[in-house]
């Protein structure tokens, strides 16, 4: 049997470059190699946005479009909805019992969150405001991944505290109870950092994404609109690629002439305009199978809901399994 793999991303509103870059793409990767479960994570929505409940439905077939536009196949992979599996509730219970809570407290991905939020309050940084859901998302994460017995998780290098603490209460677990749980192992990919139209990470909160939904049209809009070099005030100045955000675009998405336009940058024999319009006809190009595909699922939304659906069937078809196992070695029922 293949070994598996667990992750997801939360249903917070369309992907963006950055999601592909980071995580779809290797995703698609190892969906041959690996038993593979793709969570679209809606109970971790309300640990932020739970002001906002009523749009996590929306985003939630949303994000699942564009897992599968982006090439999850489902043929090949669960693809799922983590609210239809209710088991990584229950087991979220349980662990939440034995998990100790300074180990939550210490988490900095925590930390930096309720930061962000206005919910610290102090010189010492007491997390006074915090809710408990917030507090305690890394015991719901490590349910999701444990429930499914996951040997490895593939993480940026900014979530290998996440993963620790996943780690730590399985072996609590198992030293507790009866050894059930393996330790997930990281895989840790080298992604390309996606800069953001105004030249920050790209990121929904700063408003500066492009979108894997965007239309050919909306794509050459954010690019012309993109910002450029800071130096470079006049056509006739020599540019500084390195500094510009539409030449870090080139890099990832239109690496094969992107030599001959960083040497004609920096001799000024392209300008920003025209070197924007090369960036974003190559990244249409780039993007197209992504729309191709996405535009065959909008034409069919019931197969949407069947694909949900039977992702749903076989994530419950593991996690059933799982919970057995846990109840009885917790011995309590």
């Amino acid at each position: 049997m293949k070994e598996t793999i667990l992750s997801g991303m939360r249903p917070t509103g369309k992907l963006h470059l950055g999601n592909l870059e980071g995580a779809l793409k290797q995703w698609v990767s190892l969906q041959d190699k690996y038993r593979c479960f793709w969570m679209i994570a809606d109970w971790h929505a309300l640990t932020t946005g739970y002001e906002k409940a009523e749009e996590i439905k929306g985003n939630v077939l949303e994000v699942a479009l564009d897992f599968l536009s982006a090439g999850l196949d489902p043929e090949k992979s669960a693809i799922f909805r983590q609210s239809d599996v209710k088991e990584h509730a229950e087991l979220h219970l349980l662990l939440s019992m034995i998990t100790p809570t300074p180990w939550l407290i210490r988490n900095p991905t925590v930390k930096e969150q309720a930061r962000d939020m206005g919910l610290i309050s102090g010189e010492e940084e007491e997390m006074v405001k915090i809710n408990y859901g917030l507090l305690g998302y890394p015991v719901l994460q490590a349910a999701d991944i444990l429930i499914y017995k996951a040997s490895f998780v593939p993480v940026g290098k900014d979530q290998l505290s996440h993963l620790e603490i996943t780690r730590e209460i399985a072996r609590r677990f198992n030293y507790l109870y009866k050894p059930i749980f393996p330790e997930p192992q990281p895989i840790v990919g080298e992604y390309p950092l996606i800069l953001g139209t105004d030249g920050r990470k790209m990121s929904k909160s700063y408003d500066n994404c492009i979108f894997l939904s965007d239309s050919p049209d909306e794509i050459r809009v954010k690019v012309a609109n993109m910002f450029t070099d800071p130096r470079r005030i006049y056509r006739s100045d020599p540019g500084h690629p390195d500094e510009c955000p539409v030449f870090h675009f080139h890099l990832v998405y239109n690496s094969e002439n992107s030599a001959e336009i960083k040497v004609e940058c920096k001799t000024a024999q392209i300008g920003c305009v025209d070197c924007k319009k090369l960036c974003a006809e190559a990244l249409v190009k780039s993007l197209e199978p992504i729309r191709e595909r996405r535009s065959k699922l909008e034409a069919s939304p019931s197969l949407l809901f069947d694909i949900l659906q039977e992702g749903a069937r076989m994530a419950r078809e593991v996690a059933s399994a799982t919970i057995e196992e846990v109840r009885e070695a917790i011995g309590a029922w």
